[in-house]
């Protein structure tokens, strides 16, 4: 795992989360300089074929859903996916599927850790943490979270060019082969588009939308993704539709 964590000369390496020294079983909790470089290098669908089942060892070995989080966001951070304390990502917590983890109000991405995710339920309230919970966040994952139990994670930031596009109102065309792996697999949501999502019907609207997708372009807000399987994905995905919304644009 160490040679494959390795990271190109002149490639920074994601900045530490201060994980806990155990897991809920009582295991080691470090992350792997391997998960690191997942994300720290360029992103394509070999590295994450390749990487995927060591994540899986990684959470075998004891890695937590907390620990991914920190890292997941922070590496947002590191690819310019930031914009003040906007954005939210969220996990199912694994043991106890009506929470989930998520960022901190008012925390910028890249000064996420584990110390400072805070756990909430489907009707906003914090269950552990420190921190208060994101309302807009709270709002829209909530509610896919409780309409789609088969959702583990969700990712949303306000990006540059994902935010451009989403200003057209139109579903991304497949004009290339990275495109092609939204082909009928996104959605535009036009309902409740660039408002500040705060009334808990707004949220019900974008998770009947969310149904057998893995993204959604939220008109005049952004790119919204989803996985079935974990935060990874999420995360993989939105970096990728960000990616393809930047070329459409150019």
């Amino acid at each position: 795992l160490s040679a494959m964590g390795r990271l190109p000369a002149g490639r920074s390496m994601l900045p530490p989360v201060n994980p806990p020294s155990s897991s809920r079983s009582g295991r080691p909790t470090h992350p792997s300089p391997a998960w690191l470089a997942m994300y720290a290098s360029p992103l394509s669908r070999w590295a994450f074929a390749v990487l995927r089942p060591i994540v899986r060892l990684l959470r075998a070995a004891g890695v937590t859903e907390e620990i991914i989080h920190a890292q997941v966001t922070r590496a947002f951070a590191l690819h310019g996916l930031d914009y003040g304390f906007a954005g939210h990502l969220t996990v199912r917590d694994p043991e106890r599927p009506h929470l989930y983890w998520t960022n901190p109000m008012a925390v910028h991405f890249s000064q996420v850790k584990t110390s400072n995710l805070i756990l909430a339920d489907h009707k906003g309230r914090v269950v552990q943490g420190e921190y208060a919970l994101n309302r807009a966040g709270f709002v829209l994952h909530a509610a896919v979270h409780e309409h789609h139990p088969d959702i583990v994670a969700m990712c949303h930031a306000h990006t540059v060019y994902g935010g451009a596009y989403a200003a057209l109102g139109r579903p991304l065309p497949p004009v290339t082969q990275d495109a092609a792996c939204f082909f009928e697999d996104h959605v535009v949501i036009a309902d409740e588009g660039g408002k500040v999502a705060v009334e808990v019907d707004a949220g019900h609207k974008v998770a009947l939308a969310f149904k057998g997708v893995k993204a959604a372009i939220h008109q005049n807000h952004g790119l919204i993704t989803a996985s079935r399987h974990s935060i990874e994905a999420a995360a993989f995905w939105f970096i990728a539709l960000e990616r393809c919304c930047r070329q459409q644009l150019m």
